[in-house]
């Protein structure tokens, strides 16, 4: 029996969900699967998965209400147009039995044409101190639609943070479990395959995810650093009007500061 289960999250794309549960029933693991429907005008009852009808859109925070639901210590993550690769849940459990200091795993995510997302190439690359009894280079980031957790220490990590939507919402995961001295690993032999789906709409994503990088940085990291990077992220808003109106809600409503500890402080300072 699967040691992993799926969580996904959807909103309205009945389609999109239907062609990724078609690819998970196919995988040999026979991984359990949660959908998790984030206020849906008409929820997607599918037979033989279990379904959360959430009655409003909670963002990335939905996925918390399977993880919970979960009799499984291990949750893979996968959006309505993400789906994983045979064999990938089962080497991530492998792995995390043999690392007990891993809470999280993140895979290679592949894109349409064999392209490989650049997120993953900068992980691949990453400039953290490496440490050679894990199974890949150390990170402070992750792309959720090609995540596997420990569901112990997401739990007590808090989750994916009510209110940041869907867009830049892993930082402060990432950094919440680094800071309780967790690892986060980036696996290549990890694959998820993501075609974003035809009814995204680009711009409102940008405009998420600008707010959340400035909020990230505004909560996370110590004085200095958060004002450069903050300075950062209003030079590229001001080329691009969706960034902008992120950067507008990001000024309208703040988020408290808990800044990370010196540790991940200064390795959040080795990304930058």
């Amino acid at each position: 029996m699967s040691r992993v289960t799926v969580v996904i999250v959807t909103r309205d794309r009945r389609e999109d969900l239907l062609g990724t549960l078609g690819r998970l029933a196919a995988l040999p693991e026979r991984p359990p699967v949660i959908v998790v429907d984030n206020g849906s005008a008409e929820p997607s009852h599918v037979d033989g998965v279990e379904l959360i009808a959430l009655p409003d859109n909670r963002g990335a925070a939905a996925r918390t209400h399977g993880v919970l639901a979960a009799a499984t210590p291990y949750v893979a993550f996968c959006d309505d147009d993400s789906w994983w690769e045979p064999g990938a849940l089962a080497r991530a459990a492998e792995l995390l039995d043999a690392h007990p200091d891993v809470a999280l795993l993140a895979a290679r995510v592949m894109l349409a044409g064999g392209e490989v997302d650049p997120t993953c190439e900068a992980m691949a690359a990453s400039p953290l101190p490496y440490d050679p009894r894990l199974p890949g280079p150390r990170v402070l980031g992750f792309i959720a639609c090609g995540a596997v957790v420990r569901r112990d220490a997401y739990l007590v990590a808090g989750g994916f943070p009510p209110g940041w939507g869907i867009g830049g919402e892993e930082a402060p995961l990432a950094a919440a479990l680094a800071d309780r001295g967790w690892e986060l690993v980036y696996v290549d032999e990890l694959v998820a395959q993501h075609r974003p789906s035809s009814r995204r709409d680009h711009a409102r994503r940008r405009r998420v995810e600008t707010r959340n990088d400035l909020w990230a940085a505004w909560a996370l990291r110590p004085p200095g650093a958060a004002m450069r990077a903050i300075r950062r992220e209003l030079r590229a808003a001001s080329r691009d009007r969706a960034r902008l109106a992120g950067a507008v809600d990001a000024v309208r409503a703040l988020p408290p500061r808990r800044p990370v500890g010196r540790r991940v402080a200064a390795e959040l300072a080795l990304l930058d």
